[in-house]
């Protein structure tokens, strides 16, 4: 099997940045419900559902007959556990006994297994009606693991996972399933015991130490650490990112977007490997020597500094005067996530192409003018949760909520470092109750952004092909300096050249750094003197 690199080395990352790399990993193998669909809440209103019906004719203390709830029982008792155990779990914790009963009883109060079997039912009869929702993000985590030849298995608790695979259209998306039933046909025990994933990783022919697990329950990531599991990545999508790290997770995020999948190695390169673009461009210049030239740019932290707040980050004279100067020799862009209309306003230079909110927002000369319908159907979610947010954390010093027409940023460069764990929790709190929404991370900024496979690198490829530039005889180039970057530099991987402006040491798929604002500018300025005329 070679030697193995230690966990730290493997978990190629800056903070909720993952990437998972083929030389590291054979197998991935994903929990269902919360994790590949959202089942869980359907889960959840039929536990309670069950649950309340139960305690409502139990004749017991106060204690006993308190409704299910969902935020609390459903999280410590029931969540990634077997259905029976689940029960046993809950019904303890109100101090209530049943006798097991037989599988095949009806729905009812009787036992255990009649109380599992009214719950399913009213599971049933959700999906029957309503159908499975998956999350995409997760689903195009699998098709870039599956592209790079690393094997997929799903586990789930419930006897029903094939037949909501099926219904979601997902059971051909893995090698490998391990479920209700096989606990049963195997007489193995489920999560927190590391059986299921095991026996799954046994299936696929992966050793544990090269298997990635994806889990959202706390019970998940506890049987992925007691399995020996090279990596185990939790999701958290109802805040409880401190308890999926207490008990097992190496890393936590709130979307399977945050996770990324190396191409080769050199997705992994850090910047203080890479060769200065300036010292480079001579080679550069070779590789556009028979092409057009196009230039995309973020804006904070790579045209300006990062500054404390977001209305300082004003545009020097100069850089200015660089960006006018390229814009008449090639076409030139900026992506960035402020607000279209913000960053159009900084540069202030009408002949450039500006995409604003990573690109739900678009304008550009000669009318050019895009704007994304799928992010008009979030507006009324991020209004909802801009007033919640604003409510939360109005207390705390130095946070600053910036709205944005197609996202919510909450900046805590100015906050007390001991208040970013809260501040964080709020953002995650609303989150949850958002879950159309997902959490994003940039440099001292936390934002809530429309949960849709939507990012800078998606926006770059349809600018390319809305403006005719997808074409071999087309140079394109990208610099940024942020892990929202990271997507338009994977972007470019084949068919252009990535440039990170850094200061700090992240993995990054660029292929050329720059270490600062004033690099950029006088990159820029070289650029001048190879491009051609403008493009028609």
């Amino acid at each position: 099997m070679g030697n193995i690199p230690k966990k730290e080395e493997r978990i190629v990352a800056a903070p909720n940045n993952i990437i998972i790399r083929k030389n590291d990993f054979d197998a991935a193998i994903f929990d269902l419900d919360g994790v590949v669909t959202k089942t869980m809440p359907t889960h959840a209103l039929a536990w309670k559902k069950a649950f309340d019906e139960f305690l409502s004719q139990h004749q017991g203390n106060d204690s006993a007959v308190r409704p299910f709830d969902i935020a609390t029982d459903y999280m410590i008792y029931v969540d990634g556990k077997p259905r029976l155990e689940g029960i046993k779990s809950f019904l303890q914790s109100r101090k209530i006994s049943l006798p097991a009963g037989d599988p095949k009883e009806a729905p009812g109060f009787r036992s255990i297994h009649a109380l599992g079997n009214l719950k399913n039912g009213y599971f049933l009869e959700k999906v029957k009606k309503d159908g499975v929702e998956v999350y995409q993000s997760t689903l195009e985590f699998i098709r870039k693991l599956k592209a790079q030849g690393i094997k997929t298995g799903i586990i789930s608790s419930s006897k029903n996972c094939a037949l909501i695979l099926d219904s979601a259209g997902l059971a051909e998306m893995f090698e490998v399933r391990v479920d209700g039933v096989d606990l049963i046909k195997l007489n193995i025990p489920g999560k927190p015991a590391p059986d299921m994933f095991l026996e799954a990783a046994r299936q696929l022919g992966a050793e544990p130490s090269r298997t990635v697990i994806i889990e959202d329950a706390v019970s998940g990531v506890e049987a992925a650490k007691a399995g020996g599991f090279g990596l185990v990545i939790g999701i958290s999508r109802l805040g409880n990112r401190k308890n999926l790290l207490q008990y097992g997770a190496h890393v936590v995020v709130n979307d399977a977007a945050e996770i990324s999948v190396a191409h080769d190695d050199s997705a992994a390169r850090k910047p203080a490997e890479l060769a200065s673009a300036i010292e480079s461009f001579a080679a550069i210049k070779k590789s556009a020597a028979t092409k057009n030239i196009v230039v995309f740019l973020d804006y904070d932290g790579t045209l300006t500094p990062i500054v404390d707040t977001p209305d300082k980050a004003i545009l020097s004279p100069q850089t200015r005067d660089v960006l006018i100067e390229l814009s008449k020799k090639c076409v030139v862009g900026i992506i960035s996530g402020r607000d279209m209309k913000n960053v159009k306003t900084l540069v202030g230079i009408d002949s450039l192409i500006y995409a604003g909110s990573h690109g739900f927002e678009i304008t550009g000369p000669r009318e050019f003018k895009e704007s994304s319908s799928k992010g008009i159907a979030f507006l009324p979610a991020l209004d909802q949760a801009q007033k919640v947010l604003e409510e939360a954390i109005s207390q705390i010093k130095g946070v600053l909520v910036e709205r944005k027409k197609f996202a919510i940023a909450v900046h805590y460069r100015l906050a007390d470092p001991a208040d970013v764990p809260e501040i964080e929790h709020a953002v995650d709190k609303v989150n949850s109750l958002h879950q159309d929404l997902r959490k994003a991370y940039g440099k001292k900024v936390f934002e809530l952004q429309p949960n849709i496979d939507w990012h800078k690198g998606k926006a770059l490829l349809y600018l390319l092909e809305a403006l005719g530039l997808d074409k071999e005889n087309v140079l394109s180039l990208y610099i940024g300096d942020d892990v929202t970057d990271e997507d338009a530099f994977r972007a470019l991987e084949n068919k252009g050249i990535g440039i990170v402006v850094w200061d700090t040491p992240f993995p990054t798929a660029a292929k050329y750094s720059l270490k600062n604002t004033d690099e950029v500018r006088a990159f820029l300025s070289l650029l001048i003197q190879i491009c051609g005329g403008p493009h028609e």
